[in-house]
């Protein structure tokens, strides 16, 4: 049976380490109901979990991308308070800090349906009807991964990246929208591995700096309508810890 209903929880400003970890141990419960049930011919329901937060200054490095695309050396990293992760999802290098909804969905897709590219123009579809929301115009780049700002247009330009893993048909990583991003860290990477575009934010776009907490509304409110899925808000300290079972 399918388990439409996903835990959500927003855990605010939140070390990059520890939110990949907390991400891990979430994974691994769904995991092991997966095997459990296929093991012992069981049909437990398994959950779903979605973290929304921000982080401290970092720039990750997906497993594919190119090292070169971090135009800086680790003295210079620290000197702007920033650190560097090479990571386990698709795609390269990006920058993540405050201002900046990032949203970590934990999902087993098995309980929606087992596509990751439906899966990822889900994603980019719920960011593309939140710019809307805000007049803008928004949409993809064929064969460019994200959501962009006049995407048909010669100036087109990112506000929102997307990677993600999956494993057992389980996610985790996912979208980073630049609300009130301070886009000068993007100076410092090639986006996404793509030097012939620019980056933006809600912020820049519109003219004035944004209440995130009213974005992060109207992006849980199309998830929530293109996934139908039935949300419940719970804390962080009610999450499963897979180390304690």
């Amino acid at each position: 049976m399918q388990n439409k209903e996903v835990q959500f929880v927003d855990i605010g400003l939140t070390d990059y380490q520890e939110t990949w970890d907390l991400q891990e141990k979430l994974l691994d419960h769904i995991a092991q109901i997966k095997l459990r049930n296929r093991r012992e011919s069981l049909t437990d329901e398994t959950p779903n979990f979605l973290l929304f937060c921000e982080h401290p200054h970092v720039y990750t490095l997906g497993k594919s991308g190119d090292e070169s695309h971090l135009l800086m050396q680790e003295p210079f990293l620290e000197n702007i308070g920033a650190r560097f992760y090479r990571i386990n999802r698709g795609g390269d290098i990006t920058y993540h800090g405050p201002g900046q909804l990032v949203g970590y969905p934990i999902l087993d897709l098995e309980n929606f349906y087992t596509d990751i590219h439906l899966y990822l123009r889900m994603l980019e579809e719920a960011i593309i009807l939140t710019c809307q929301d805000y007049g803008l115009v928004a949409g993809r780049i064929e064969g460019l991964t994200g959501v962009w700002i006049d995407p048909e247009s010669d100036h087109a330009r990112k506000i929102c990246a997307l990677g993600v893993k999956a494993s057992r048909w389980i996610s985790m990583h996912g979208f980073a929208l630049n609300v009130n991003t301070d886009l000068t860290y993007f100076g410092h990477i090639v986006p996404c591995g793509i030097a012939t575009r620019g980056v933006t934010s809600l912020q820049q776009e519109l003219g004035h700096e944004m209440n995130i907490d009213e974005v992060k509304s109207k992006v849980l409110s199309h998830l929530t309508q293109l996934f139908e899925w039935k949300l419940k808000h719970v804390s962080r300290e009610t999450l499963p810890n897979p180390i304690n079972q």
